[in-house]
């Protein structure tokens, strides 16, 4: 086993138990370098822990900060993707069977709320497993009271997190401030809400049989490309819920899934994307096929930068509460409001329309090509903007979409830059 150890309570307990319980495992520590000498202070303490334990000891430095930057994710965010990759590194190269975190009931009730609060499918209602993959969670039986009573009655030593006790992270909040309120209400929150947890885990066990079963009912696979009958999703009930869960493989967002099925009888061609697949509307059916398996280069812009597109083109990305506008072609101007993220940037298909700015219309983008003259060779290599739910924001470098031009209800102007 691989023991991920912090050096606070819950972890030197965990490492006590796997001890006194005769198994093999060894310790691996992150120092994430955000705390400055308490940084320091508790990879020495996890490392005598492991000397005294007599157990081998693993230990990495990060730039927790330069990583989250980089990547424009949060410092827990950055923390965790970093630890659980290290953790799998480790796991692999040293060939251990499971890797052990010391998360307990408590940690499960945080996760469930901080779902709930930021909006969750039944996946979501579960909190936390006791196993996923090569991860197991072995005190999800105690709660932080229980450890804590524990620790004092062994006198464990233990290293306390500065930061556990500020209210800056939403989870911190919720611990210090929102469940101590909770349980006010019912003193045996965490037992409620292990009931709970069981139940939403074996309705979501139930559901994913339904969604299987309906799944190999409707799903026609033809080569790489797969097919739905439109009449078979209208006739769906709970229609978006069933929907949701028959393309969750295909990483569709909860909005774009709205989008195409407010979007069922529209024309043929109209096209939607997650990160990795494409869906078109195909007349009577719906065609979802793999971005890689279409040969098309397909690139992402998720919020403010930029996107490389090849070797040559770059579209940038930057927000203003007004600008002034030019007649550039090579610039875009907004209406911030109306953006779905993340936008994709792709090349002309068949079937591609918009509206041109200036215009009521809809035009076919080949004719419109033709209209401006482009060369033939040059048609493929325009870039396309699209946004969520499939409509072309700006044929770049050309014209943009005149549904999405900045009006005067407009309060942010997303302005895109064709850079060559």
């Amino acid at each position: 086993m691989l023991l991920a150890v912090s050096g606070g309570k819950d972890s030197v307990l965990m490492t006590q138990l796997f001890k006194q319980a005769g198994f093999k495992f060894s310790i691996a520590h992150c120092n994430f370098n955000l705390r400055a000498d308490e940084s320091q202070r508790d990879e020495l303490f996890v490392k005598l822990l492991a000397e005294e334990m007599q157990v081998p000891f693993h230990v990495v430095h990060f730039d927790t900060k330069g990583f989250s930057e980089e990547h424009k994710i949060s410092t827990q965010m950055a923390a965790r993707q970093l630890r659980y990759d290290w953790f799998e590194q480790l796991r692999q190269e040293q060939g251990y069977s499971q890797i052990a975190v010391a998360h307990h009931q408590n940690d499960a009730i945080e996760t469930v709320l901080l779902n709930l609060v930021r909006g969750t499918g039944i996946s979501g209602m579960h909190g936390i497993l006791p196993k996923r993959g090569n991860l197991i969670r072995p005190l999800l039986f105690l709660s932080r009271q229980e450890i804590d009573q524990l620790v004092d009655d062994h006198y464990l030593a233990y290293v306390e997190d500065s930061s556990n006790l500020s209210s800056k992270y939403a989870r911190n909040k919720l611990r210090l401030e929102v469940i101590p309120y909770l349980r006010e209400i019912n003193p045996k929150l965490e037992e409620t809400f292990a009931e709970n947890i069981a139940r939403f885990a074996e309705t979501e066990e139930l559901l994913q049989q339904v969604v299987e079963q309906t799944r190999s009912r409707l799903f026609k696979k033809e080569g790489e490309v797969i097919s739905i009958a439109i009449k078979d999703v209208m006739a769906l009930k709970p229609q978006k819920l069933l929907f949701f869960e028959l393309l969750r493989p295909f990483h569709f967002s909860s909005f774009v899934v709205d989008e195409i099925l407010s979007s069922l009888h529209k024309q043929s061609g109209t096209s939607f994307y997650s990160n990795t697949h494409q869906l078109i509307i195909d007349r009577e059916q719906l065609l979802i096929s793999s971005i890689k398996e279409s040969n098309s280069e397909v690139f992402y812009l998720h919020g403010q930068g930029e996107v490389q597109l090849g070797f040559s083109q770059k579209i940038k990305l930057h927000f203003a509460e007004d600008s002034a506008f030019g007649n550039q072609k090579n610039m875009a101007y907004v209406d911030a409001n109306s953006l779905i993220f993340p936008l994709v940037i792709r090349y002309k298909q068949d079937g591609d329309k918009f509206m041109p700015l200036g215009m009521k219309s809809l035009k076919k983008l080949s004719n419109f090509l033709v209209d401006e003259k482009v060369p033939l060779p040059q048609k493929a290599k325009v870039p396309l903007l699209i946004n969520g739910n499939g409509e072309i924001i700006w044929v770049a470098g050309l014209r943009q979409d005149e549904r999405y031009k900045v009006g005067a209800t407009t309060k942010k102007v997303a302005i895109f830059e064709l850079l060559n």
